[in-house]
């Protein structure tokens, strides 16, 4: 939703950030795009196969966009989620918790927010 958001360049939006979401949209981000991206992935995320991981950063160089994209090796879908582990084996999902991507994520995360709005 948030990727979207910028892409429409939803008034009053500075910056957006994802963590192990969805890059594909039917929207495409204008030229000139207004908000900071941040996106945080897992590399070994079948949910987010890397052509979409290459479309999207394309989208975002042709769109002119200031984007922090950090893509984890090894690293799968929900990582940040404690919970995540459980869930794989419950159901049978491609999930899993990786702490050293979790604690990575939020502290880019913080780095990020705080070049966008304490500058």
């Amino acid at each position: 939703v948030v990727l979207n958001m910028a892409r429409l360049q939803v008034e009053g939006l500075d910056a957006v950030a994802s963590f192990h979401g969805s890059l594909a949209s039917p929207a495409t981000a204008p030229e000139g795009l207004n908000a900071r991206v941040a996106v945080f992935n897992g590399a070994a995320d079948p949910m987010v196969p890397a052509e979409q991981v290459t479309a999207f950063k394309a989208e975002m160089e042709q769109a002119g966009a200031e984007l922090l994209f950090e893509n984890y090796e090894g690293v799968l879908h929900s990582f940040t989620s404690r919970e995540a582990n459980y869930f794989a084996q419950k159901y049978n999902l491609p999930l899993g918790y990786d702490e050293a991507a979790d604690t990575d994520s939020w502290e880019k995360l913080r780095g990020f927010l705080a070049d966008t709005f304490l500058e």
